[in-house]
């Protein structure tokens, strides 16, 4: 990695598990707030945003967000869900974006000297071993305040930065005075996530 790579950074955030992660933690996360966090800690190369979207859904509470992402800065990343039936009989729609991360990381690997993954699946140890590999240096977002953790262990393990997103929520954290008012949520059925 060349000296001009060491200071350009590259977020990589996994919507849903970010989302979840803070959900547990009890807040929101300000998108606006967390660019400009990670722009004051180096050249930011990419801030990727990534999503799965329930196509034949009339309205979905993620659009909105996908826009505004897509217009401030973030590169969005989405692929429409696939569904099925399970053993049970029971419908079931499953949405995974870890190939998509993985192969942008991979790409923009020679490019930056830190890259930031906001997401405690256990599925990214060996991107984040392989990015290692290349000279790249990875800190994993996610938290261990909650029962269960939401990191699998092995992942906080290999990241050389783990840092808690319950220590980030002052900087990142949106203010309750700035949340929309409640509209009334629409059903939606239950996405199996990889783990």
């Amino acid at each position: 990695m060349s000296y001009e790579n060491a200071n350009r950074v590259a977020l990589f955030i996994d919507g849903a598990n970010l989302h979840a992660t803070a959900r547990t933690l009890g807040f929101d996360i300000d998108y606006k707030r967390l660019l400009k966090e990670f722009q004051s800690r180096g050249t930011l190369l990419r801030a990727f945003y990534y999503t799965t979207i329930i196509d034949d859904q009339e309205y979905s509470s993620i659009i909105p967000l996908i826009d505004w992402l897509d217009y401030n800065g973030y590169t969005v990343v989405t692929k429409a869900t696939k569904e099925f039936i399970d053993a049970s009989g029971r419908r079931k729609i499953k949405g995974n974006m870890d190939i998509e991360l993985a192969v942008n990381a991979m790409e923009l690997a020679e490019h930056i000297g830190q890259m930031v993954l906001f997401s405690g699946d256990g599925d990214f140890r060996s991107l984040v071993e392989a990015v290692q590999r290349r000279g790249v240096r990875v800190t994993v977002i996610s938290t261990i305040a909650s029962q269960p953790p939401m990191i699998a262990d092995e992942l906080r393990r290999q990241a050389d930065v783990f840092t808690d997103l319950v220590e980030l929520q002052s900087k990142l954290g949106r203010d309750p005075s700035e949340r929309p008012t409640p509209r009334e949520p629409a059903r939606m059925p239950h996405v199996a996530q990889n783990k």
